[in-house]
């Protein structure tokens, strides 16, 4: 064989070799994302203002996790309540707001993902020296509780 046959060749199982790894990349993409987005429900819900919060959350849960930074779901009567905590902070300005919830389900079980937008104060606004605790309360569409509820955090300049 000469030279250029032979280069010829690698060339042609070269460009074979990329087109499958193409492929096989965009299958695994497709699986992945069809699997990601297998089963989410998206989850209604609307914010419950300081004076609305249920006595039991405001005097019994808001208490014992607002130094902690997650996501909690309770249930007061029929309604499901889900909130966001985002721990104990040094001065004001620091903010969270449940951007979406929406639920999955993982292993046979339901499972509950809370996103939330985290905001910290402005470097050049005046804030107080004061310690504070953000959080939001909502009130939910769901219908019973979830098995597993996840936090994730989206940071907001």
């Amino acid at each position: 064989m000469n030279r250029e046959r032979l280069k010829g060749v690698f060339t042609g199982k070269r460009m074979v070799l990329s087109l499958i790894t193409v492929i096989m990349a965009a299958a695994a993409v497709l699986l992945i994302g069809a699997r990601v987005l297998d089963g989410d429900e998206p989850v209604g819900f609307r914010t419950v203002k300081e004076g609305q919060i249920p006595g039991e959350i405001s005097a019994n849960i808001i208490p014992e996790y607002r130094t902690l930074e997650r996501a909690l779901a309770c249930a007061v009567g029929d309604d499901i309540y889900v909130m966001v905590t985002r721990g104990e902070k040094p001065t004001s300005g620091f903010k969270v707001d449940i951007d979406r919830i929406f639920t999955e389900k993982q292993d046979g079980k339901e499972n509950l993902v809370v996103v939330a937008n985290f905001r910290d104060p402005e470097k050049k606004t005046a804030i107080s020296q004061i310690i504070t605790y953000p959080l939001e309360v909502v009130k939910t569409d769901l219908e019973r509780l979830p098995d597993t509820i996840e936090l994730r955090i989206q940071y907001i300049s």
